[in-house]
């Protein structure tokens, strides 16, 4: 199912770069693509990020960025530098423009963070807001299509009407992905596999429900059949 697994990002939040290792291995070849957080960036992921490149496979570096503008660039230079597939910041116009020129001319495909996935309008009320999280989202999506951005991260609930906003070739990545009957965890917004497919994301974060999983290889296998089903 090469489309298929180009489309899933297993994210490796966990404490150890050992435990990454672990799970890397343990996935072998079913899956190619992976998240490296805060979490993982802070012990060490970020040589790890260079060792799945150096054996293949691709990465996607999930800092949410959000600073001063000259910050913005030259953390996103130093991306570049890292090889990785994906960045995230946050959907701000500045911090979007300012990432946009670091990377040009590199094959590093930016992301705007709009709703984490967590947030609900209380939640958004609660951080002073006014848009309720869907009115946010499309917003933000807005914005980062007018930055030059090359993809945006939101909940696959969102996923059709982004897409409908972005076009067919920007990314639109979506995590609080749960496959039907699995726990939502702390997750507020969420959609399974084939679903958020068919809504029109291009690629899907899914964590514990792979590697939380007593046999990781055969979870991977089943979210990648039902990505497969819903091309």
């Amino acid at each position: 199912m090469p489309e298929a697994n180009s489309r899933l990002i297993v994210a490796l939040d966990v404490p150890t770069v050992q435990q990454a290792s672990g799970i890397v291995e343990s996935l072998a070849d079913s899956v190619s693509f992976y998240k490296i957080g805060y979490q993982l960036a802070f012990v060490g992921g970020l040589d790890l990020a260079r060792e799945l490149k150096a054996s293949g496979k691709s990465v996607f570096l999930d800092m949410k960025l959000l600073d001063i503008d000259n910050t913005i660039a030259k953390g996103v230079e130093g991306a570049v530098k890292l090889g990785v597939d994906m960045l995230t910041l946050h959907a701000y116009p500045k911090a979007m423009q300012a990432a946009v020129s670091a990377a040009k001319g590199s094959d590093l495909c930016l992301l705007g963070v709009t709703v984490l996935t967590s947030m609900d309008e209380q939640d958004l009320s609660a951080a002073g807001y006014h848009d309720d999280p869907a009115t946010l989202v499309l917003k933000r999506a807005r914005q980062a299509v007018h930055a030059g951005m090359g993809g945006i991260v939101c909940s696959a609930a969102e996923a059709e009407t982004v897409r409908e906003i972005v076009g067919p070739d920007m990314a639109v990545v979506t995590p609080g992905i749960r496959p039907a009957g699995s726990d939502a965890g702390d997750q507020k917004r969420v959609v399974t596999p084939a679903d958020a497919i068919k809504a029109g994301a291009s690629h899907l974060v899914v964590g514990r429900p792979i590697v939380a999983s007593p046999d990781r290889k055969s979870a991977a296998t089943q979210i990648l059949e039902q990505i497969q089903s819903a091309l």
